[in-house]
């Protein structure tokens, strides 16, 4: 039970990394309405252009800003496919994600590049969990990133370009009835997500201490469980836009500390992408089964009111 504890801190900063993936998934997820498969290869991009410029000789913040860019412009080659070329929005996710495992070795030279925090002013780091100044400590400062994310998406879909986003996302034929360019709000949402797709890919990077082709491999799975998971547990109790992302990083958070229980528990590693898959099935599958129960009961209860 103590190693059980003791891992608690590290599981619930990676979530907290993981947590800004997954709000950048909700974007296109829950308010564009698309499922955007290139999460997987801009997390990787991220990670890769963050460790690399360090490695340059670029300060932490430089990094993590051409990661950002990095990511976005991932997004931009999403949304050209899907807009200009006429390319399903899914596939052409997965089309850019396929082009970039070789963009991303490209930028790394190699399948894994190692940067050393005892070398490198890292910002967030595995060692900086314990034993560490408040201010240094990694929950606390991707704890404070989360928070000021959400204060800005939240100040930017209040905006008419953000609303711009949301009524496309709503419905697509209203949108353009009001003169709204659909195809620029979609670009803009895709390149969005994976700016913060690729923040949380930089933040990975330091925090284990390496970049790897194969980092970013299932994060459309764990972005979707974090979403799912959020609405499932805080979706009655958080009813504002802010708060559902903050739902959301939860989520994420939860997520990881199951993860931890059920590594603690002795249950085989290798299983661990199928447990997580079949965890997003069960809660994408809670909505149907409401729907399905209310309807039933409700059938059998007219039912009786005509026997009576």
């Amino acid at each position: 039970m103590a190693s059980l504890f003791n891992a608690l801190p590290g599981a619930a900063a990676q979530g907290l990394i993981w947590g800004i993936m997954a709000i950048g998934v909700y974007l296109t997820y829950r308010i564009l309405d698309i499922a955007d498969l290139t999460v997987d290869g801009s997390f990787c991009t991220g990670g890769a252009v963050c460790v690399m410029l360090m490695l340059g000789g670029q300060n932490v913040w430089v990094a993590m800003l051409g990661a950002i860019l990095a990511g976005m412009v991932t997004g931009l080659a999403t949304g050209f496919f899907h807009t200009f070329m006429g390319i399903p929005a899914i596939l052409a996710g997965i089309l850019t994600q396929l082009g970039l495992y070789s963009v991303n070795l490209k930028i790394m030279g190699k399948a894994n590049q190692a940067i050393n925090v005892d070398k490198f002013d890292l910002l967030v780091s595995l060692r900086y969990i314990k034993n560490v100044s408040f201010f240094k400590n990694t929950i606390f400062i991707v704890t404070v990133m989360i928070l000021v994310l959400i204060l800005i998406l939240y100040w930017f879909f209040g905006t008419e370009l953000g609303c711009s986003l949301r009524a496309t996302g709503s419905n697509d034929k209203m949108a353009r009835a009001q003169g709204i360019n659909t195809d620029f709000a979609r670009v803009l949402g895709l390149m969005l997500s994976n700016g913060l797709v690729a923040l949380a890919g930089a933040l990975l990077g330091q925090y284990q201490g390496f970049a790897d082709v194969n980092m970013g491999r299932g994060a459309i799975v764990i972005g979707l469980a974090a979403v799912i998971i959020g609405e499932a547990i805080f979706g009655k109790i958080f009813h504002n836009f802010g708060f559902r992302l903050l739902g959301v990083a939860l989520g994420s958070i939860i997520y990881y500390l199951v993860l931890q229980l059920v590594i603690w528990l002795g249950i085989d590693r290798d299983l661990l992408k199928l447990l997580s898959a079949l965890v997003v099935a069960f809660f994408l599958g809670i909505p149907t089964w409401k729907a399905r129960y209310m309807k039933s009961g409700l059938g059998s209860i007219l039912g009786k009111g005509k026997g009576r």
